[in-house]
């Protein structure tokens, strides 16, 4: 019975030994935050740093004495955002690490935005093995560096390699026997972005690759590393043989990411699968409004290598990108929605098919939208049988401003949302009024559109409507 009892024990004990190591190791995030009290502060990591796309870590409140406090388990180094409120700055972290952080807000110099102000977080006692330690410390020796020879980059580019080339084996020699390989990563693509830089004396791609990328492993959550190979690659397509570019260019016609990714491998420098499968996935994110390339057979290929890579980092990267591409951009297909209009009718994206459609978004309580409306109508006038209007507010308003005889003065569609309603977050709305032009398949034409009234280019939607009532006129004489 005894030993049955300790058996069991020890089993309970290796399962939570297993899930520890699983989750990784705690890191804690507390500070000081006078200027957020009551406010979320949000730990967001970066999933990939090709489509940057954000997912959320922790999150906590500002305390009543406008202190923090937030721990959470993460597996290896890297770089997260933090956000208080709407703003947000950057910071490292690694395993077992406790920071201390003052969170100032806005620069008062700069202007308010309402997505959110960059900010610079305080660190408080940081240790000098810490990684940002080491990486500020870095970076200062750099930019002081970039000062004092950047210069010499057109003048005297013999010099300025020369230069480089001194404060490369200089910092080789710093760090050699530092034994942190997130930092070891970090200093050499670091210096691999200037040694990218355009001059006279540069070193040819080759040399490049064969100094920097072929050795080194990929580092999917160093920021250096990812930054290099993006700059690196930027408008692969373009720059390969025509041979190699006609063979990507039937192998896409053919939806075929396997023929793709041979014909990328004549390429010298994508020798490598695992970065050939990246700068894939790149290329064709960077091509997708070219119409060069045919959108859908894009969507498709990044679609399988989302579902069959055989690198889930790459699988994760596809995803996102894929994502991304269909998210509210021009272009891109426009988010579906789920509405009720002022006669209870539920209404989707797919209803207004065949017709563009126009987004107003808008706040009956704001002064602004008020003014925005009456040239709004007399446009509606003129251009209702080329372009559907639509007015999306906010459900929160009272009663008697819903039943108002100014919001019952738009002749058109009327749609009140929830604030949890999917459609403020995936029209990126952020302040009324605000506008969203789609076209007759589904497509976003402007994200934001322009409104009734002029903008500061002295700019308005009429031109738009103008063109489309037009071409629309010209195919009906056909």
């Amino acid at each position: 019975m005894i030993k049955q009892a300790l058996f069991f024990f020890f089993l309970t004990l290796l399962s939570s030994y297993s899930l520890f190591a699983q989750k990784g190791s705690i890191v804690t995030v507390k500070g000081y935050a006078p200027s957020y009290v009551g406010k979320t502060v949000s730990i967001m990591g970066i999933e990939d740093y090709l489509s940057m796309n954000e997912v959320q870590l922790a999150s906590t409140t500002v305390t009543s004495d406008s202190t923090f406090s937030v721990s959470f388990y993460i597996t290896e180094t890297q770089k997260i955002i933090i956000h208080p409120g709407k703003n947000k700055s950057y910071l490292y972290i690694q395993p077992n690490a406790t920071y201390d952080l003052y969170l100032p807000e806005k620069d008062k110099y700069e202007p308010y935005r309402p997505s959110g102000n960059s900010i610079e977080v305080t660190f408080f006692d940081l240790d000098s093995n810490d990684i940002n330690f080491k990486i500020l410390q870095f970076q200062r020796w750099m930019d002081g560096f970039a000062s004092d020879s950047y210069y010499l980059k057109n003048t005297k580019p013999l010099e300025f390699a020369a230069k480089l080339d001194e404060f490369k084996a200089n910092a080789e020699k710093q760090y050699k026997t530092d034994t942190n390989s997130y930092f070891q990563t970090f200093v050499k693509f670091s210096v691999a972005s200037l040694d990218n830089i355009q001059n006279a004396a540069e070193r040819n791609r080759y040399e490049k690759h064969d100094f920097y990328i072929k050795p080194s492993i990929v580092s999917y959550k160093n920021d250096a590393y990812m930054g290099y190979i993006s700059a690196f690659y930027e408008k692969i397509v373009p720059r390969l043989s025509t041979e190699t570019n006609t063979n990507v260019y039937q192998s896409l016609l053919k939806s075929s990411p396997t023929l793709i990714m041979r014909a990328l491998g004549s390429e010298y420098t994508l020798i490598n699968m695992r970065v050939r499968e990246i700068v894939m996935i790149k290329a064709l994110s960077e091509e997708f409004y070219s119409k060069d390339f045919p959108q859908t057979n894009i969507l498709t290929v990044l679609d399988s290598v989302a579902n069959h890579s055989l690198f889930e980092a790459n699988a994760i990267i596809a995803r996102n990108m894929l994502n991304r591409l269909t998210q509210l951009v021009a272009g891109g297909k426009a988010p579906d929605f789920v509405l009720k209009n002022d006669k209870n009718e539920t209404k989707v994206l797919t209803n207004y098919s065949k017709k563009y459609v126009y987004l107003h978004f808008y706040d009956p309580t704001s002064q602004k939208s008020e003014i925005e409306v009456p040239p709004l109508i007399d446009m509606y006038k003129t251009y209702k049988e080329d372009v559907t209007f639509i007015t999306i507010y906010p459900d929160t308003i009272s009663a008697s401003v819903q039943s108002s005889s100014f919001l019952k003065s738009i002749p058109w569609e009327k749609c009140a949302a929830s604030s949890s309603n999917p459609i403020w977050k995936n029209y990126r709305i952020e302040s009324f009024p605000s506008y969203v032009l789609i076209d007759g398949y589904g497509y976003v034409v402007e994200a934001p559109a322009l409104g009734p009234l002029p903008d500061g280019q002295y700019q308005t939607i009429d031109r738009t409507f103008f063109y489309i009532q037009k071409v629309n006129k010209e195919m009906q004489e056909r």
